[in-house]
């Protein structure tokens, strides 16, 4: 019979038990609570977490004192009382870490606490106090949190099942677009240059409105991708939507290169031609519009036109959504887009050699910048993008090698000012003899 998995006690539940235990010992023991949950949220990631609890690896192998790291970011440390100047040294020297962050430049005003200590033999009451409420206030968070979870499975499986779109159905949904502040509802994700060590390169954004978050936000009980002809014209409604956002940089943030996703009959729009004329001929060549395959099928005639037009003005076209069928039969040279979008999919992997052979000549024919592989969910997609000569990613696990990136430069700056602040500093003025 299998087992259950071991699950690991909380560092909150690890505490109550280690203060409990303390009891009879506590004379000539103290504890120090390091308030990193008061920082900004840009000095509390995970990396700055763990830099500043990684000062007290040397204690706790020493068996100096226990270190805990709780859910909020908060350090506590329990130590002999003997070894209080090594403590305070290493507090003084996770202070300078946040040395830029209100929480240390004003310390002491308004009640703002960097650092609480407690002596054990005489606090002992006040420290049970504190451990007992993090772990209630702990338990309660994550209580809510399954709540919260629970109540988004229940509404995804309503949706599913949802009512249907139809035309009064997509007329209230229309009517509440027309009301509804979508700028919250822009996601934006990113097109990169992935090399061999899997460090990207950011190339351009797509934004693009999250049609889950669309349907919680409006109507939570109607699946709005049910009837395809319909959802198509919803999405013209959203393109309109968009270009609107656009034009007010206040809303959404344009800069650098991005892409987002049109119908044919947008391009063709008087709203179009509104946003194109609030546009600079240099920021219209750092737009891509992305069209979808289905779309420009659907009227060749009007996309050969839209086409056209928007070239002229300096955009690119990229095509979207095609699948290891597509491909086969439909050539972005002769529609003439500037570059296309390959939706990655196992059994890209799984196909053999032709279609591996297909792809690396397509590339070898257009190169390498003319073709991205998109809905990147893991490293076999990148694995097998390099294999036929693809080094444009897009994905959930490109945006987490955006991120890991991030964290390592961050982690690097980090560093950089602990061997500052460790080195000798040196007074301007010579010793006399």
């Amino acid at each position: 019979m299998a087992t259950q998995p071991y699950k690991m006690p909380s560092q909150e539940k690890l505490l109550i038990d280690y203060v409990h235990r303390l009891e009879k010992l506590k004379e000539g023991r103290g504890l120090v609570h390091v308030h990193l949950s008061h920082l900004r949220p840009f000095n509390r990631r995970d990396q700055h977490i763990r830099t500043a609890a990684g000062n007290f690896d040397g204690l706790v192998k020493d068996m100096i004192g226990q270190l805990f790291k709780i859910k909020n970011a908060d350090l506590f440390f329990i130590y002999k009382l003997n070894s209080a100047p090594q403590i305070e040294t290493i507090v003084q020297k996770i202070r300078f870490l946040f040395g830029d962050d209100p929480l240390v430049e004003e310390e002491g005003k308004d009640g703002r606490t960097f650092v609480t200590w407690y002596d054990a033999s005489s606090q002992y009451e006040e420290i049970v106090q504190l451990v007992q409420g993090l772990a209630e206030a702990e338990e309660k968070r994550q209580t809510e949190v399954r709540s919260r979870m629970n109540a988004r499975q229940r509404l995804k499986e309503k949706q599913k099942k949802g009512e249907p779109l139809t035309p009064p159905v997509l007329a209230k949904v229309e009517d509440a677009l027309s009301r509804t502040d979508l700028s919250n509802l822009v996601r934006r994700q990113f097109i990169c240059r992935v090399d061999s060590k899997m460090v990207p390169e950011q190339l351009f954004s797509e934004l693009f409105i999250s049609i889950q978050d669309l349907r919680e936000t409006i109507l939570p009980g109607v699946n709005l991708v049910s009837n395809r002809w319909l959802f198509q014209h919803l999405t013209e409604t959203l393109d309109r939507r968009v270009l609107s956002m656009l034009m007010k940089t206040d809303t959404v943030s344009i800069l650098g290169d991005i892409s987002f996703n049109v119908n044919v009959k947008t391009l063709l729009s008087d709203q179009f031609q509104i946003f194109d004329d609030n546009l600079s001929a240099a920021r219209r060549s750092a737009i891509v519009i992305e069209l979808q395959k289905e779309d420009i099928f659907s009227d060749l005639s009007a996309y050969l036109f839209a086409r056209e037009f928007v070239q002229t003005k300096g955009y690119r076209l990229c095509l979207d959504g095609l699948s290891m069928e597509t491909l086969q039969v439909i050539d972005r040279e002769r529609l003439g887009a500037d570059m296309a979008k390959i939706v990655w999919h196992p059994n890209l992997a799984d196909a053999g050699d032709d279609v591996q052979v297909l792809i690396k000549g397509l590339l070898e024919r257009d190169g390498p910048e003319k073709w991205i592989l998109c809905r990147c969910d893991n490293h076999e997609a990148i694995d097998f993008g390099r294999l036929v000569g693809i080094n444009q990613f897009q994905g959930r696990f490109v945006e987490s090698l955006i991120a890991e990136d991030g964290r390592r430069r961050d982690l690097l700056k980090l560093k950089r000012r602990i061997e500052r602040s460790s080195e000798p500093q040196f007074d301007d003025e010579e010793d006399e003899d």
